[in-house]
């Protein structure tokens, strides 16, 4: 027998071991889960995927080894979570390359109400998205506190824009790995929202301040009263409802 030829792309068995973690509806499921930022419990996404816990665990074993996922044992209990941002932003994007339009009509009002509020406003692992991240992001470029870069692909944060951060209190150091600004393109409203660091203190300072509450159990999330008025008279936007 011939032997097989090897890849003249060194990086093509890479990709297709990656591509194969994915390519399976539990693990996927999994993996949209966990866009939240948050860490869940392993029997927390064997429910959200609909499988056994057993099936669960077989497949959460091979993101962990596969470096998509990262796990926290605490007692008995097994806590997992994206292994990093840019796994989410992986995930992000596929997800939107998969269904550009929304995905398929859904089957239920509950579905519908479902998806209508996470195209309103949600979190993207750590980061607002949905028209409420645009909104945001559209009110600091318009406050001179964003700058888009030339290409218009990422944005970079200007001298006002960290006295702005520094005004609410929130520090932006540390992280250097991670970019302190980068657009991440949503899915729902086909434009770039603000991502890296930044995007992601100012997503925290937003839940810590009140201004947003997630909705049920999912990425969803509704600007409060507080909110509402915070965010006027910092950023002038225009808040969806």
């Amino acid at each position: 027998m011939a032997a097989l030829k090897e890849s003249k792309e060194p990086g093509a068995p890479r990709l297709a071991a990656l591509a194969s973690l994915i390519a399976d509806e539990t693990r996927a499921a999994c993996l949209l889960a966990l866009l939240d930022g948050r860490a869940w419990t392993a029997g927390e996404l064997a429910r959200h995927a609909g499988v056994a816990a057993s099936t669960a665990s077989e497949h959460l074993g091979k993101l962990v080894a596969g470096g998509l996922l990262a796990e926290e044992r605490q007692g008995r209990h097994r806590y997992l979570r994206l292994a990093d941002a840019q796994v989410a932003q992986l995930v992000e994007g596929l997800a939107g390359y998969a269904a550009p339009g929304g995905g398929e009509r859904p089957a239920t009002l509950r579905a519908a109400s479902a998806r209508t509020a996470m195209a309103r406003g949600r979190t993207c692992y750590d980061h607002l998205a949905g028209r409420l991240g645009i909104e945001v992001t559209d009110g600091m470029v318009g406050r001179g506190l964003l700058a888009p870069d030339v290409d218009s692909s990422t944005f970079a944060l200007t001298d006002a824009g960290r006295g702005w951060f520094e005004g609410l209190g929130v520090p932006l150091e540390g992280g250097a790995r991670r970019p302190l600004t980068r657009g991440c393109l949503d899915w729902t409203e086909r434009r770039l929202h603000l991502a890296g660091r930044a995007g992601a203190a100012l997503c925290a300072h937003a839940f810590a301040a009140g201004w947003i509450k997630r909705i049920g159990s999912e990425r969803a999330v509704r600007v409060t009263g507080a909110g509402e008025r915070a965010l006027r008279a910092e950023l002038g936007v225009s808040l969806p409802h």
